[in-house]
Order: C-alpha cells, then sequence, then structure tokens
C-alpha cells in the first residue's frame, strides 16, 4: 500500500481534474462540429441532442473525477496526519551506464561491438540499437540509423 503526501495527492487530483476537463472540451468540441456541419435540420436536431448527450455524460466524468479526486485527497489527509514521515536525505542521482549515443542500452567502454559478429570488444551489445547521436562504437554499418541489426 503506497501512501501520498498532501501536495502529491492534490498535484494528482488536480491532474485528472484537467485531464477530464481537456476531455469533456474536446468531446464537446467534435460534438458541435459534427452538429454545425450536417445538412438537414432533422440530422443537426439529433446530432445536437446526442452531442447534449455527450456533454452530460463529460459532465457527470467530470464530476465523478472530482468526487473521487476529493475523496484520494481526504483519505491522503488522513493518513499523512497519522503517519509521521521520516526524513531521507535524496541519494545523488544514479549515473547511467549506458551510452546517451544510443537509443537501447550500449554500455560506455574502450569499445563496444555487435554480439554474434566478428569484433573483439571488450564489450558487447545485443541489437538492433538505434543510433540517436554519434555512433562512437561504429555499430550502424549501413548507416541507416540502426545498429547491430543481424
Amino acid at each position: 500500500m503506497t501512501w501520498l503526501d498532501s501536495a502529491s495527492a492534490k498535484k494528482l487530483s488536480d491532474q485528472r481534474t484537467a485531464e477530464a476537463a481537456a476531455k469533456a472540451a474536446a468531446e464537446k468540441a467534435a460534438a458541435d462540429k459534427v452538429a454545425a456541419d450536417q445538412a438537414s435540420a432533422d440530422k443537426a436536431a439529433a446530432d445536437k441532442a446526442a452531442a447534449d448527450k455527450a456533454a452530460a455524460d463529460a459532465a457527470a466524468a467530470i464530476q465523478a473525477a472530482s468526487d473521487k479526486a476529493a475523496a484520494d485527497k481526504a483519505a491522503a489527509d488522513a493518513a499523512a496526519a497519522q503517519i509521521q514521515p521520516k526524513v531521507i536525505p535524496a541519494a545523488p542521482p544514479a549515473q547511467s551506464s549506458c551510452d546517451p549515443n544510443y537509443s537501447g542500452c550500449v554500455p560506455i567502454a574502450s569499445d563496444v561491438d555487435c554480439a554474434g559478429g566478428s569484433g573483439n570488444g571488450p564489450a558487447y551489445v545485443r541489437g538492433p540499437v538505434t543510433v540517436t547521436g554519434s555512433d562512437i562504437y561504429g555499430l550502424d554499418n549501413d548507416k541507416d540509423g540502426i545498429g547491430c541489426e543481424k
């Protein structure tokens, strides 16, 4: 079970509410466009009714999301009031052992070759890997942006 502090719970609540509002606005805009593009008055009236229903459904969804967010925040606040958090100093970020010039973990070494190829290492990578920067290890023989394809 994971507990959130008040700030995290509020942030999550605000995010969910904003996402629901954006979705409702997008649905309403789409429904309004459909209604405006209809040629016949009867078809436009039917589409408007559908758009109104979608807007009502979206409003209900927003209300449900808001209610859930409020309940989640209340639960998080209650939990935070009961538990005294330990203050733990932040650890420095771990350095990656993967070369940033590639997507897919290519180790950082004096030389890296494709596993199963004819290279002499000392490090090997099983491909394919995508070259995102400089191909410093020469893994992309055909210069198509993908290394260790075979």
